[in-house]
């Protein structure tokens, strides 16, 4: 009877030993756990700082080469944009326009000849429809509208136009392109011929030079 008493007991004990190292195991495993989460943050706040430090030290050295390398020489123009003065000279055509090879045409390349050398501004509008005096009124009063500086008209009605119209606006100049009428204060006129390019841009320019 004392026999399995004493089987009993030790059971009991080595029962109790193995709760024992089971709770010491347990305890290590979860101490060892923490361990190794700790380690894993304290390892992504360090690359944090790390990279934060990465970037205020490129920031600083960009801003030092910025600061230390300054140049006083100064910038150098764009040379394919032209600065144009405040003054416009239009052309007012017929249905056709700047066609090639035609009267208006060349008159066109003698205000650009002219652009180039006073930077005034250059444009032209046809007198679409009725190719009459009556038609061409309304697209020279939208020139005129426009506030073009200097105005030139090609072809008989746009001309026509510009005769009964010019002495209502002195301060405009008139380009008249094969037009009758004497030449007056704000009114010149132009030959067609073989120096019309040429006679076209030295008018515009005498105009724009004059508002100078």
């Amino acid at each position: 009877m004392s026999k399995q008493v004493r089987q009993v007991s030790q059971a009991r004990a080595a029962r109790a030993a193995q709760r024992a190292d089971g709770a010491r195991e347990g305890r290590a495993f979860a101490f060892g756990l923490a361990a190794v989460t700790w380690l894993r943050a304290l390892r992504g706040r360090t690359l944090a700082l790390a990279a934060g430090a990465l970037v205020a030290a490129a920031a600083l050295t960009v801003a030092a080469v910025l600061l230390f390398s300054h140049d006083d020489r100064p910038a150098v123009p764009d040379t394919r944009a032209r600065a144009y003065s405040d003054v416009d000279a239009c052309l007012l055509t017929d249905d056709k326009g700047i066609t090639a090879d035609s009267t208006a045409a060349t008159v066109w390349q003698g205000m650009q000849d002219a652009s180039s050398k006073t930077h005034a501004r250059v444009s032209y509008a046809p007198v679409t429809g009725e190719q009459s005096t009556g038609n061409a009124r309304p697209f020279l009063n939208g020139l005129l509208q426009r506030s073009c500086d200097v105005v030139l008209a090609v072809g008989k009605p746009e001309v026509t136009a510009v005769e009964a119209t010019a002495a209502q606006y002195k301060k405009v100049d008139f380009v008249l392109v094969g037009g009758a009428t004497r030449a007056n204060v704000n009114v010149r006129t132009v030959a067609t011929g073989d120096g019309l390019r040429a006679d076209v841009a030295d008018a515009v320019e005498h105009a724009v030079d004059a508002r100078g």
